[in-house]
């Protein structure tokens, strides 16, 4: 009876047990629901656990020998800060400003000092470590600020031989630097853009990510010379070693994997797959690496997906999946100490409306905890480029239910699905086709790229739409094709762009991605510090590992030709991109004297001669950047007559097309590449965005939240070819804007209002801060204060930004959209 009594109770222990686990199950995803955040590209945000603010775009966190501080280095492109932080209690100990920086973050051995790298400026920085403070105590020079190419990036030490080791992006090398005497000792060339470094145990091999060559190179520290060199795949970045030395982990951004070493055999021994999905298309940005106490769990940051991958490496070559844990957006970094993780959100928890602009305001962000209460940060820029400000993840190791939770999580916050690649939501009959390859009545694409405008800037005067016309500078007045465009057809009044700025833009435009050289690098650029962040096909670290639409088009023998996209010269700059699909004397961007409405007319004049060799490709890419304007200097034409030029070109390329042979089977993409160049009361990514075809739903309103890769797909169902990345491959398609009933009323342009030969011809303060600024390339110039310029310059010098019209973030996907 006894026995009976004792095992009743015991059962009845462990049902008790079972419910409470149940019950706190339920309470965990109660909790990370009511954390959603929807993102203006479609996906979404739960995050686990506690948080930190941190600064403008966090990249590396160090964790001292014996686990008492953190430090975080906020390398964006606004004001660049070294955290230090109390490991312990959680908490920010202190914040100093670093000139310039990037990536490289190490705690010497005994934890008394800090070493970062000084980005272009060509240096490391050693802090000392005193009151729960940092102090600048010393530099290690590597070579003249700004006017030598080296860029630092990871650091190593090597505490018992007083040597430091540094990797370059710039240069493209290995330098050994002796501590005592501050000399370089050595200095390695690596023949690729490298990353970051680690010492094996015994301190007589150092590894090192070559991020832009596919390899990790081996370097013997007692020869000092190269030995090996060890195959990975696209883009290796973080690094990090078992305790033994004896396995080597490489992130490889490019291809959403891991790569695990043998250091012994120096051969790959497996590849984790740490994407969502086995096998899918580019996207994830695997970028973080850390390993558990007993080093039988790896945690995997994608900085794309939002999340962590975990695996069971304890068996290596055998390792296993655990699951997902949802944090920030766009996690670049992740660290352990004890059994707690911690990881940098290089994007914070949400996106912002910036209705003031380059003004300086207060913006509101949440609290230290991130759930919930508001708080006022002064003086911060609306500014795209820094406006969305880093955070800290700490999270508890998870146990097995809570990784269960996590990870419906992580799958409920993404649109992309496996099963999405080949079959997308849409209607029956409708000319977007529901599967890969499946006919469209469209067989002629034009893909027009303009330069970035918000939506409220251009569409914020149109009635029928969510705008603000307080904030619309380039109304109806200067854009009357656009504006009769958008009523005509279709205005989209809930389009976001993926990109933040030109630089990772057209990457974003032509690809439906930006790989984590882009992303990561383009902020020192546009901060004013120096280096090169060349997208457009131009340096091959930037490009995705599967290429632009173009690439595509070549794989599935869908003809294709280029007008300025991705060309410098007489070819473009990528390989699919030669002299037989371009057009030769079609002007570049880069040839600022030339009009957007002359380039329309050199377009007019080759495609005019392949509709007589009915010749004409399946898919056509424009460029059209006037409307990015050149600012306020004398004797430079006026914005408005830039941006007016850009609007008369749109309109006559869309009417000779809407009157030659082919208008029947034709439909015209419209974009800015991205959105930074001024304010938006809903979000600093929202845009104007035009599609225009006999097959467009005429004068209709489509709320439905689009994007940049919603657009591309929408392109890509109808040529018949595949999702390029995870994120066109989850986007909605554009069907509600299209109907099975076509009109095929041509469109005819209007003439512009005013004079597009006028100049600046005032001297005014606006005048004077544009004179200098360098407009033969994209984004050259300092966009903080270009934006500040044009809307002063337009709006008169004295004038502010009014009060903003706060709106909720729209994300309607309602069927009926009028």
């Amino acid at each position: 009876m006894k026995l009976l009594l004792t095992l009743c109770l015991y059962l009845l222990c462990i049902v008790s047990a079972w419910a409470q686990k149940k019950t706190d199950l339920t309470r965990l995803n109660a909790d990370l629901e009511a954390r959603r955040v929807m993102l203006p590209n479609g996906w979404s945000l739960t995050p686990a656990g506690r948080s930190l603010e941190l600064g403008d775009l966090p990249l590396n966190i160090a964790v001292s020998a014996d686990g008492s501080h953190l430090a975080v280095t906020n390398n964006g492109q606004g004001i660049q800060t070294i955290q230090l932080i109390d490991a312990q209690q959680e908490k920010v100990l202190h914040s100093i400003e670093i000139p310039k920086s990037f990536y490289g973050l190490k705690f010497s051995k005994n934890g008394q000092f800090l070493y970062a790298s000084g980005g272009n400026d060509n240096w490391i920085l050693k802090y000392a470590i005193a009151g729960n403070k940092l102090v600048l105590n010393d530099s290690l020079k590597l070579g003249k600020k700004m006017t030598e190419k080296i860029s630092p990036v990871g650091i190593e030490i090597d505490d018992a031989r007083n040597l430091l080791y540094v990797v370059t992006k710039e240069d493209n090398s290995l330098y050994v630097v002796d501590l005592k005497s501050k000399a370089i000792i050595h200095q390695e060339k690596l023949g690729y853009e490298a990353y970051t470094c680690v010492l094996s145990p015994n301190h007589n091999e150092l590894y090192i990510s070559l991020w832009g060559g596919k390899k990790v190179a081996v370097f013997d520290t007692d020869r000092r010379t190269l030995t090996h060199t060890i195959a990975v795949t696209y883009n290796p970045n973080e690094l990090i070693l078992n305790r033994k030395g004896t396995i080597l982990y490489v992130a490889n951004a490019g291809d959403n994997s891991v790569s695990v070493i043998d250091t012994k055999t120096r051969k790959v021994v497996e590849v984790l797959d740490a994407a969502l999905y086995p096998n899918s298309p580019a996207g994830s940005v695997t970028n973080g690496l850390a390993l558990s106490k007993e080093e039988k769990t790896l945690y995997i940051a994608n900085a794309d997906n939002n999340s962590l991958a975990v695996f069971d490496v304890s068996t290596p070559g055998k390792s296993t999946s655990k699951g997902f844990i949802p944090v920030g957006w766009y996690p670049t970094n992740v660290r352990l100490v004890g059994k707690r993780i911690f990881v940098a959100n290089g994007k914070g928890f949400t996106s912002f409306a910036n209705p003031q602009g380059p003004q300086p305001v207060s913006r509101a962000v949440r609290s230290e905890s991130h759930l919930g209460e508001v708080k006022q940060v002064n003086s911060r820029l609306q500014y795209i480029g820094s406006l969305m400000q880093g955070t800290m993840s700490i999270i508890d190791e998870p146990n097995e239910g809570t990784l269960v939770v996590y990870s419906k999580n992580v799958y409920a916050n993404t649109p992309y699905k496996k099963e999405r690649e080949l079959v997308v939501e849409g209607e029956v009959n409708n000319p977007i086709p529901m599967k890969v390859g499946d006919p469209s009545p469209i067989k002629y694409v034009f893909y027009i790229l303009k330069e970035n405008r918000t939506y409220d800037q251009v569409f914020g005067d149109i009635k029928e739409g969510n705008g603000d016309s307080t904030l619309c500078l380039f109304g109806e007045k200067y854009t009357p094709n656009q504006h009769k465009l958008a009523r005509e057809f279709v205005l989209l009044d809930n389009f976001y762009v993926d990109a933040e700025v030109s630089a990772d833009g057209h990457n974003w435009s032509m690809g439906a991605h930006a790989n984590d050289y882009l992303e990561k690098t383009w902020p020192t650029g546009y901060g004013r510090r120096g280096g090169a962040t060349e997208g457009m096909g131009r340096k091959e670290i930037a490009n995705n590992k599967d290429g632009y639409l173009w690439d595509f088009c070549k794989r599935k023998g869908v003809s294709y030709r280029s007008y300025g996209v991705f060309v410098d010269t007489d070819k473009g700059n990528i390989p699919a991109l030669d002299k037989d699909h371009v057009c030769s004397y079609f002007a570049t961007y880069y040839q600022q004297r030339v009009k957007d409405t002359t380039r329309v007319n050199q377009w007019k004049r080759d495609f005019d001669s392949l509709v007589v060799a009915k010749a004409v490709p399946a898919f056509s890419s424009i460029r059209l950047g006037a409307d990015h304007t050149q600012g306020l200097a004398v004797n430079r034409p006026t914005p408005y007559a830039c941006v007016a030029d850009n609007d008369l070109a749109v309109g006559m390329l869309v009417e000779h097309i809407s009157k030659s042979p082919i208008w029947s089977q034709s439909a015209i993409f419209i974009l800015e590449d991205d959105a930074q160049n001024g304010p938006d009361h809903v979000d600093a990514h929202r845009s104007n965005a035009l599609v225009v075809s006999p097959y467009i739903r005429r004068n209709a309103v489509d709320h439905t939240m689009y994007s940049t890769s919603g657009m591309l797909r929408t392109i890509e169902l109808i040529l018949g070819l595949p999702p390029m990345s995870q994120y066109d491959a989850g986007a909605t398609p554009m069907f509600r804007s299209f109907t099975a009933t076509p009109s095929v009323t041509p469109y005819q342009s209007v003439p512009a209002n005013i004079d597009l030969n006028a100049i600046n011809t005032a001297a005014t303060p606006s005048a004077k801060r544009s004179e200098g600024l360098d407009f033969s390339d994209v984004d050259r110039i300092d966009d903080k204060l270009f934006n500040d310029i044009l809307w002063k310059g337009l709006k008169g010098e004295d004038a502010q930004l009014p009060a903003p019209r706060r709106s909720a973030f729209v994300r309607v996907m309602a069927k009926d959209d009028d």
